[in-house]
């Protein structure tokens, strides 16, 4: 029986970069036999322990053999004859088909090692086709990697995009889809996530909404960068940058901006009532891939929003107050929060005007801080109740707002210093 580090903790090694989990690979063993060493069982497919002083995944090795259609369709061999070699031949790209021995030596016999040299992303061998799920890890794996230069090796672009146009990623389940997806919003780099998939056809079969807002055209004196599609990688790409690792401020950057894509072709390249039109596709897309209640609720928010809050100086009071009020925000400062990010990364994310100020996004919550410090008990003493209860403390908190701007007299923020900070949308 002989233990190999593989996968993630070499690759990452060997880029230097920090280490992360640390998954091991067994030859030469059967379940019983692991059993009796006091490793821990969790594997439902396949036969995973965990290791029982450190708590690490011991995998037994295994090759995989095609059986139906979808990223499940496999039958799994981890009988103790399966060799090292072909377990890494199962694997999906040569960076993660690399195997360390207790002694520190490589075992790497598809050149994962040198691909990590020329920055390469390359598939180990035709099984990667069997997978439909590889095309969305190529992506993903992108967006982690191409702010170390890596690109994405031209066969496997074209594996990539021969299992698209066979219709497979039609098989996903929508959990796999999102999982992947929430992924690459953690990573440093969305944009090369949506490029990637974008290159190979594949954004279309899986985010078809985002799909649509490529080559719909803006007002270049507000977006220097015209195309919607680009402008949506900008703000992704800086969302990550304002709150890294943050995937609801990711999810509503790549969202905000959906009711572009139904802009009727007599408007552009205006979009008028774009936030409103929104609302619809993000929604669908939610239900679909069924993403959590927090990241839809701050889709929704955010692409509803995120234009009054680039006019928040020019907002009247009360306006300010049922903005407030509708993103529940003096309940949940926390998701206010994230949606002032969220504008601040649609402000920032067109090109040119990645170091642009947004002082709506400090201003937002403060205001809110303002409101928020009148509760029921400032105004308990009138004697109300009811809707008169709710209707006062409504007032007297656009009251507070109305000071809070008044106290900030000249360093607040006038009308035209907001227009000219914040273009529509």
């Amino acid at each position: 029986m002989e233990t190999y580090l593989v996968g993630g903790a070499v690759r990452d090694r060997l880029l230097g970069l920090p280490p992360g989990d640390r998954d091991f690979v067994v030859v030469g063993a059967t379940p019983e036999a692991m059993l009796a060493a006091g490793f821990r069982p969790v594997g439902r497919d396949f036969p995973v322990f965990l290791h029982p002083d450190t708590g690490e995944e011991h995998a037994l090795a295994r090759t995989e053999r095609k059986s139906a259609r979808g990223h499940r369709g496999f039958v799994v061999d981890a009988h103790p004859s399966v060799s090292l070699e072909e377990d890494l031949g199962r694997r999906d790209f040569t960076i993660n088909a690399i195997a360390e021995g207790e002694d520190g030596r490589l075992v790497d016999p598809h050149g994962g090692a040198r691909d990590i040299r020329a920055r390469a992303l390359r598939h180990v061998g035709p099984a990667f086709a069997e997978d439909p799920l590889r095309v969305l890890r190529a992506a993903r794996f992108m967006a982690r990697f191409a702010p170390l230069g890596f690109t994405v090796a031209d066969e496997t672009r074209a594996l990539m995009r021969d299992m698209v146009a066979g219709g497979e990623l039609a098989e996903l389940a929508p959990e796999r889809v999102w999982q992947e997806l929430v992924r690459a919003l953690r990573a440093r780099q969305p944009s090369a996530f949506l490029r990637t998939l974008r290159d190979c056809g594949a954004l279309a079969a899986v985010l078809p909404e985002v799909d649509a807002l490529y080559g719909v055209p803006q007002r270049p004196e507000y977006h220097p960068e015209v195309d919607t599609g680009v402008h949506i990688e900008l703000v992704c790409d800086m969302a990550a940058s304002l709150a890294p690792g943050d995937d609801e401020v990711g999810f509503a950057a790549l969202v905000h901006d959906l009711g572009k894509a139904l802009t009727p072709a007599d408007e552009l390249p205006k979009h008028i009532r774009h936030e409103q039109r929104g609302v619809a596709p993000v929604r669908a897309l939610c239900e679909r891939l069924r993403v959590p209640a927090a990241h839809r609720e701050l889709g929704v928010l955010a692409c509803r929003e995120h234009l009054l809050v680039h006019r928040l100086a020019g907002l009247r009071d009360q306006t300010v107050h049922d903005l407030l009020a509708r993103c529940d925000g003096f309940r949940r400062p926390e998701r206010l929060r994230r949606l002032a990010t969220v504008c601040e990364a649609d402000k920032r994310g067109r090109a040119g005007l990645d170091e642009a100020p947004y002082p709506q996004a400090a201003e937002l919550l403060r205001l809110r801080d303002a409101a928020a410090a009148i509760t029921g008990a400032d105004i308990a003493d009138l004697g109300l109740e009811g809707p008169a209860f709710g209707a006062e403390l409504r007032s007297a908190r656009i009251r507070a707002i109305g000071a809070a701007r008044t106290l900030r007299g000249e360093d607040g923020l006038s009308p035209e210093a907001a227009e000219a900070t914040a273009p529509p949308g």
